[in-house]
């Protein structure tokens, strides 16, 4: 994992022009019925919820890994892209075509991309990299940082000299397991 995040280059963050709507996101890709969104509460549910009619999902358990809570329903739960959308604008989505951007924010194609979480972990999270934010369950954050960096390594993104540091510093705790990533791009 010390070599995937070495080998992510090193650039400055360029916020300019984000706009969260820039990545159209929560599409039905596959025309199931059911959204991004809906997929990934479906996937990560603990016990399967009941699929109703324009994919509705209702009933039993999901776990939240950023706080180490456990949910009934889902209602409670709110669905993060792992990297928040504003951190590859930042470091060069920018430049993508908007259906790359789309591409990005739906990816079901590696299931780190996202994370069913409390709503109040997540929204605390909100556009934040690890520099300035890291799931207070400590007992994550190694698989947090991880999957972060897969994540990247699958779409391109770069990484930041601080958010680089951060990373560096929590995985340096972590075991230095290889990963394995598709690339999207």
């Amino acid at each position: 994992m010390r070599d995937a995040l070495a080998a992510l280059p090193v650039r400055d963050e360029n916020r300019t022009g984000y706009e969260r709507t820039k990545f159209k996101h929560w599409v039905d890709a596959d025309k199931d019925g059911c959204t991004t969104r809906a997929e990934v509460v479906k996937a990560e549910a603990v016990t399967a919820p009941e699929q109703g009619t324009s994919c509705r999902l209702s009933g039993d358990r999901w776990y939240s890994p950023y706080d180490d809570r456990y949910f009934t329903g889902p209602s409670g739960l709110d669905i993060g892209h792992l990297v928040p959308l504003a951190e590859p604008w930042d470091l060069g989505a920018s430049a993508w075509p908007p259906a790359e951007r789309e591409a990005y924010a739906n990816d079901l194609g590696d299931e780190r991309a996202f994370i069913a979480v409390s709503a109040a972990s997540n929204r605390s999270k909100a556009d934040q990299d690890p520099t300035t934010w890291l799931p207070p369950a400590t007992g994550y954050r190694c698989q947090y940082v991880t999957d972060g960096v897969a994540d990247k390594t699958r779409w391109g993104p770069s990484t930041d000299a601080g958010e680089e540091a951060a990373l560096s510093q929590v995985l340096s705790h972590c075991p230095n397991a290889p990963v394995t990533v598709t690339l999207a791009r």
